[in-house]
């Protein structure tokens, strides 16, 4: 499976099941190398939307960005992974991380405990199964007992870690194969990503790829294209606030407090993000633009970039543009 030689292109958003099969569709046919659903709670489910891209879809890889063991078993897991890979034999990569404190106990009341021994164990289970395996399996944090997939996989699916910390970053190194970085995942957390996660990975354990989700959108008129790109940016620097993914990008608390405080009081907060943020941790612009900006990322070590693109504007017409202006330079300047 070869996804990186092009780009792609994420789908989240309350509307994505009205329209993700048309999005799909036009994605494969404007030739980018991969569709990814994104499963914020509580918006919808990524396993649900997965399937009506993979059944539309026969060359385009299919990624799962990202679930976790927590609110799905990771038998559950398998069990959904493999039946995607019966959609789409080959082109399913499963992205897993631990989620967050605030979704998984405070509004689900489901413990958050053990986050990166759950994940180690998820991988383990997930992994065996889906390599056909009939499993008894007794760790600290899941169990299964004499488990076997009625119908695993024929072939591998590749599994991502979307982990930023440093520990976590060293066990995607160990057991993974590759890291998913978040969004505003900027050139120099790509850095940090490959440098952490490589320090950890064994001799002889394979290829291991680093993709992000990157904010993007490109225009004929620049500044339009920029503006359009900055309320979404606010808001997820909002949400980052005091992150160290924004600290790799030089934005500490101080320079984002003011976007957090927005956020809370429920404010756009667009006019804060300033060409100087907007260009550390996303790419907009005319084509040219971003086609420079792009480079940066690829100079940094990332395999491909996912396009994040805010709902506010045109996904069609985007996915076109990228398509046609973005995606050949990709492939261009990563096989240089």
């Amino acid at each position: 499976m070869s996804f990186t030689d092009s780009l792609g292109v994420a789908f989240l958003g309350a509307d994505a099941p009205r329209h993700v099969a048309g999005w799909a569709r036009a994605a494969e046919g404007a030739g980018l190398g991969s569709v990814w659903l994104i499963e914020d709670y509580f918006y919808p489910g990524a396993f649900a939307l997965a399937g009506a891209a993979a059944a539309v879809t026969e060359r385009a890889v299919v990624g799962i960005g990202v679930v976790n063991p927590y609110t799905r078993h990771p038998a559950l897991l398998a069990m959904e992974t493999a039946t995607l890979a019966g959609l789409a034999p080959g082109r399913v990569v499963l992205g897993l991380g631990t989620s967050n404190r605030v979704w998984i106990e405070e509004r689900m009341g489901i413990p958050f405990t053990a986050p990166l021994e759950s994940v180690r164990e998820c991988v383990e289970i997930v992994r065996r199964l889906l390599a056909g395996e009939r499993l008894t399996f007794r760790g600290q944090r899941f169990a299964v007992d004499g488990v076997a997939l009625e119908s695993a996989p024929t072939r591998d699916v590749p599994i991502f870690l979307g982990v930023k910390g440093p520990k976590a970053l060293r066990l995607a190194g160990e057991i993974a194969d590759g890291v998913h970085c978040a969004i505003l995942a900027s050139p120099a957390h790509v850095r940090r990503v490959r440098e952490t996660a490589g320090a950890a990975r064994g001799a002889g354990a394979g290829p291991f790829c680093v993709i992000a989700y990157v904010p993007l959108v490109v225009g004929r008129n620049g500044a339009t294209a920029r503006d359009a790109l900055r309320p979404f940016v606010a808001r997820y620097l909002g949400f980052l606030h005091g992150q160290s993914i924004l600290a790799d990008a030089g934005l500490d608390a101080a320079r984002t407090r003011a976007l957090r405080e927005a956020l809370l009081r429920g404010e756009r907060a667009g006019h804060l993000v300033t060409d100087e943020v907007l260009d550390a941790v996303a790419i907009a612009g005319t084509p040219g633009e971003c086609r420079r900006a792009l480079a940066r990322w690829a100079e940094a070590g990332l395999d491909t970039v996912i396009a994040v693109v805010p709902r506010e504007t045109d996904m069609l017409e985007q996915l076109a543009l990228i398509g046609a202006e973005l995606s050949p330079h990709w492939k261009e300047i990563r096989c240089r």
